[in-house]
């Protein structure tokens, strides 16, 4: 590399400058009246499907911005088709049939002290990671644990409290492995 090209590098022209600021800014704006107009849901984190189309939309925004190759006008009509997909989507998923082959199903890692292994590899989990978010969700001990869930985000829940308190088993409509909890009968 030379001296020049270094320089370079390091410095640009100072109406492109200008473009990538004005660029940024418009993505910004249009961003802002985009989730406004689509609602918080854009950016919430509930399924494979929204965290995808959050990651290609902060993509997109940074591609818009910085990118002499993409006009804004191509850019923002790109960013609006990747927020209508988002949004029918989410209508789609309304359906419980269409939201089995879009969504993850959450699995669950431990039912009371048990950890439950099969899940464990299946999900590629490990004790460590559990152990991690136990101390995360303020668990003092392990006769406190109720479940440990793996949603379908790749968060892991942890419920507990007290030892003898029984579970609700409509928070587990869904979950691999509920049959394994101990739940109050209807």
């Amino acid at each position: 590399m030379s001296m020049s090209d270094l320089m370079e590098w390091f410095t640009t022209d100072p109406s492109a400058l200008l473009g990538a600021a004005l660029s940024a800014i418009a993505v910004y704006v249009a961003v802002l009246v985009f989730t406004r107009v689509n609602g918080l849901r854009t950016f919430r984190k509930s399924s494979a499907f929204d965290f995808a189309a959050t990651i290609a939309t902060g993509s997109m925004m940074a591609t818009i911005a910085m990118s002499k190759d993409t006009s804004l006008a191509t850019g923002l009509v790109g960013l609006l088709a990747m927020l209508v997909v988002q949004r029918i989507v989410s209508h789609v998923r309304m359906n419980d049939a269409a939201s089995d082959v879009i969504d993850n199903s959450p699995v669950l890692l431990m039912a009371g002290r048990e950890v439950i292994e099969e899940n464990l590899r299946k999900t590629r989990i490990s004790r460590d990671d559990i152990r991690a978010q136990l101390r995360l969700a303020n668990v003092l001990d392990h006769s406190h644990i109720h479940a440990v869930v793996l949603e379908t985000t790749g968060d892991i829940s942890v419920l507990h409290g007290e030892p003898d308190r029984e579970l609700d088993p409509g928070l587990f409509d869904g979950v691999e492995g509920a049959e394994r909890l101990k739940c109050r009968q209807g």
